[in-house]
C-alpha cells in the first residue's frame, strides 16, 4: 500500500479520488436504467419476465416467480446445519440490538386542556433487495429484514435474482425465512426495483425499498424515489483504521483487506501517527493479498483507493476521520474510547483490536447497512426508524385556544393568509 505523509495537498487529492466512487457520478448508466424502469412501469410482468430471461438467463413467469412454501422447505433442508445455527445466533443478536431502537407513541397533556403527541406507525409494506446469482449474502438478508420485522411491518417482500435454473440460492432463502420475510420473488436488477415501486400483475407495490445492489440497482432506486421511499443510494464499501504505535500491524493489515475485497472501487485507508506501523502494514497487506482468494480485486482496490496516511497527532487523525466520514471506522489505539468521543462522522465505530469490521458485518447485532461516500455526515445506519413513520397529534379545547387565538390570527395575517386567520376567527365570533 502507498504511504503518504498527510499535507493539505495530499488531503485534497485523496478526497478527489474518493469522490470518483460516488454512484451519483455514473450518469452514463442512468438512461439505460430509466428505460428499464419505464418499461416495467408500462408493461409490468411482460417486461419483468423479458429482462429476467435476458439478464439472468432464467425462464420466469407468473406461475413460478413467487417462491413457494415447498421451495422454502427444500432450501431449509439443503443448508449446512452448522451454518443454520450460526445464522440463528446472529439473528438473536441483531434482533436484540434493534429492539432497543423501538420508539413508541407518546402524548403530553397540559392542565390548560391541550394534548400534544406523536403517533408511531409501522410502514404497511417494505421491499428488500438482495443480490443473487451464484453468490449468497445471508447477512444482508438478516440486516435488512429483521429491523422491519421488529418495527412491525406486516408485508416484507424480498426480491433476488434467480439462478439459471430458476431457483433462489438456498442460503439466501433460508435466511429470509428465518428473518421473517412474508413473500419472496425471483427477480433482480433495476427491473426488480421498478416492480416494487410501481407494482406488476405478479409483484406487489411497496411503500419503501431497501437493500444493497450494483450500480443499476442503485440508480433504479434513485429513479423511483418519490414514488416510494428508499433507504439510500449506497456506494462502494470503505474502511478507515485509526492506529497508533500500540496497534498490531497484522490485525490492521487484515482488517483493511476485509473491505477491499468487496470490489475494485472499495476503499481502505489507514491513518496513523506511527511511520514504523505504516511500513509494517504496507508490507503485510502485500503479503496477505498473495494468499487470498480475491487477489485480483484486492490488488486493484488497493492500487486505486488504498492509502496509508501518516499524521503528526491523533487530533489530526480525527480531523481526517470527520472530513472523510467513513462507512466503517476502526480505532486501534492505546485509548480507543477517548478517541471515539471526538469522532463526529462515521457509520459504525469499532473500538479496540478485537472488534474488527467483520464482527459487525455478521454477528454483533448493530446493522451493517451503513452510509457511504461521506454521507455519514448526515445519514445513520439502517435501523428500526427506517421502517416506521410518525404523525403529529394536536388537540386544543376551546378554553385552551381562546387565550392564544388572536396571536395565531396576527401571525397568519402577517403572511397574508387571510383564510388561515379566518379559520381561527370564526370560532370566537358571537
Amino acid at each position: 500500500m502507498r504511504i503518504v505523509t498527510l499535507t493539505s495537498a495530499s488531503r485534497e487529492n485523496l478526497l478527489a479520488d474518493l469522490l470518483k466512487r460516488d454512484p451519483n457520478n455514473y450518469d452514463q448508466y442512468a438512461a439505460a436504467v430509466q428505460d428499464i424502469v419505464n418499461r416495467v412501469k408500462t408493461e409490468k410482468d411482460a417486461a419483468l419476465f423479458d429482462y429476467t430471461s435476458r439478464f439472468d438467463h432464467a425462464e420466469i413467469n407468473a406461475s413460478n416467480i413467487r417462491v413457494t412454501d415447498a421451495e422454502i422447505e427444500e432450501a431449509m433442508s439443503t443448508v449446512d446445519p452448522a451454518l443454520m445455527k450460526v445464522m440463528q445466533k446472529a439473528l438473536v443478536n441483531i434482533r436484540l440490538y434493534h429492539e432497543k431502537q423501538k420508539q413508541y407513541s407518546w402524548f403530553d397533556t397540559q392542565e390548560n386542556g391541550t394534548i400534544l403527541g406523536q403517533k408511531v406507525t409501522p410502514l404497511d409494506s417494505v421491499g428488500v433487495y438482495v443480490p443473487g446469482g451464484k453468490a449468497a449474502y445471508p447477512s444482508s438478508v438478516l440486516m435488512n429484514i429483521i429491523p422491519a420485522e421488529v418495527a412491525g411491518v406486516k408485508r416484507i417482500v424480498m426480491v433476488t435474482p434467480p439462478g439459471r435454473d430458476g431457483k433462489v440460492n438456498p442460503v439466501t432463502l433460508a435466511a429470509a425465512h428465518l428473518a421473517g420475510a412474508t413473500e419472496v420473488y425471483k427477480v433482480g436488477g433495476a427491473q426488480a426495483i421498478a416492480a416494487l415501486a410501481f407494482g406488476t400483475e405478479s409483484v406487489p407495490k411497496v411503500n419503501k425499498i431497501v437493500g444493497p445492489g450494483n450500480i443499476y440497482v442503485a440508480l433504479a432506486k434513485k429513479a423511483v424515489y418519490g414514488h416510494v421511499s428508499i433507504d439510500s443510494i449506497a456506494g462502494p464499501s470503505e474502511i478507515m483504521v485509526v492506529a497508533d504505535d500500540t496497534a498490531n500491524p497484522k490485525f490492521v493489515a487484515a482488517d483493511l483487506l476485509s473491505q477491499a475485497e468487496h470490489d475494485e472501487l472499495a476503499c481502505a485507508i489507514l491513518v496513523t501517527t506511527s511511520r514504523e506501523l505504516a511500513q509494517k502494514v504496507s508490507a503485510l497487506t502485500d503479503e496477505f493479498i498473495q494468499s487470498l482468494s480475491r487477489k485480483e480485486i484486492l490488488e486493484k482496490s488497493i492500487e486505486n483507493y488504498g492509502y496509508i496516511l501518516v499524521v503528526d497527532s491523533m487530533e489530526e487523525a480525527v480531523d481526517v476521520v470527520n472530513e472523510i466520514a467513513p462507512e466503517h471506522l476502526e480505532i486501534q489505539t492505546a485509548n480507543p474510547f477517548e478517541v471515539m468521543t471526538k469522532v463526529r462522522n462515521a457509520g459504525a465505530i469499532f473500538l479496540g483490536e478485537y472488534s474488527s469490521e467483520p464482527l459487525g458485518d455478521y454477528f454483533a447485532g448493530p446493522n451493517h447497512v451503513l452510509p457511504t461516500n461521506g454521507t455519514a455526515k448526515f445519514f445513520s445506519p439502517l435501523g428500526v426508524d427506517a421502517y416506521v413513520k410518525k404523525s403529529s397529534i394536536i388537540y386544543y379545547s376551546k378554553e385552551s385556544l381562546e387565550p392564544v387565538h388572536k396571536d395565531i390570527i396576527q401571525f397568519a395575517e402577517s403572511e397574508s393568509l387571510t383564510a388561515h386567520a379566518n379559520s381561527i376567527r370564526v370560532r370566537f365570533e358571537d
